[in-house]
């Protein structure tokens, strides 16, 4: 670490989004004696300028205190792997739709960041994918996902765990998920709620056309490998929603489960039921 302290920030793509709440994490890190650090991208996206607690056209590097994140999963998720393995606390202010992964909502910003430069919050420590296919290698925080293209049959695509070939399934497509992505794609597929702290990725599959394909749970030390089965369509592969890459007919990509790669904040006490609770209690009511 540095010996002052430093906060790099991401926010929402959108900067209407969060231009009242920036100006209130400026006002939280300079009474909390933060320097704030702000990609090219953010620059630009903010229209900022270089001022005493605040550096501009920075590239992102480990040599900070904290991640601040103004936005939603998305956002988070590139924080995640911006900061992977670098053992960075990802502090997340929620100006998404569902924010899962953040701590403090948009009703408690300032109160929220007083926490995250005072240092008051617990950090979780979240295991990811390394998917390989080719000579591409990828880290996902959330899932791998597999799609058939548009205007193209339906995927052919396999599963092997290990050395066994456990199903194979013509479908849409199919998404491999950790823990933490257990609540996206694999949840909209009917794949398992997996709670933060369980080792594993659940393999779920997307509009299946089979009446016995079912969500596989996967052991941490056993690795995955999806083929294209198909003589003819590729498919396309997507690390946490970004398209990466198609994996052609004959092609196959594997997946390993890697522990301990992003480190995130959260308030303290919290807790991984509530917040499923809270965040998907309220989007059923409409709240």
């Amino acid at each position: 670490m540095s010996e002052r302290r430093v906060a790099t920030v991401f926010t929402h793509r959108r900067p209407i989004e969060t231009s009242a709440a920036l100006g209130e994490l400026v006002a939280a890190a300079r009474a909390a004696g933060f320097t704030l650090r702000f990609s090219p991208e953010e620059t630009v996206k903010h229209d900022l300028r270089a001022e005493p607690g605040i550096e501009v056209d920075a590239t992102p590097s480990p040599d900070v205190d904290l991640c601040v994140v103004l936005g939603g999963d998305g956002t988070i998720l590139h924080a995640l792997r911006i900061y992977a393995r670098t053992g960075v606390p990802v502090f997340g202010v929620n100006f998404g739709e569902v924010g899962f992964l953040a701590t403090v909502d948009p009703d408690d910003v300032a109160g929220g960041l007083r926490h995250a430069f005072r240092g008051e919050f617990e950090t979780l420590t979240l295991p990811g994918i390394e998917a390989q296919s080719g000579g591409g290698v990828w880290l996902a925080m959330n899932d791998v996902s597999f799609h058939r293209q548009q205007g193209l049959r339906v995927a052919d695509l396999s599963v092997e765990v290990g050395e066994e070939e456990v199903a194979r399934v013509r479908c849409d497509g199919l998404v491999v998920a950790t823990p933490a992505g257990s609540t996206g794609y694999n949840l909209a597929n009917g794949g398992p709620v997996m709670a933060w702290g369980v080792e594993g990725l659940a393999v779920s599959y997307i509009a299946p056309h089979s009446l016995t394909a079912r969500t596989l749970v996967v052991a941490p030390a056993d690795p995955i490998t999806i083929r294209n089965r198909s003589r003819e369509e590729p498919v396309d592969v997507s690390i946490d929603g970004r398209p990466v890459c198609e994996l052609q007919p004959g092609g196959a990509l594997s997946a390993r489960f890697r522990d301990e790669i992003g480190t995130l904040a959260q308030s303290h006490g919290a807790s991984f039921y509530h917040r499923l609770r809270e965040k998907f209690g309220r989007l059923a009511s409409g709240a």
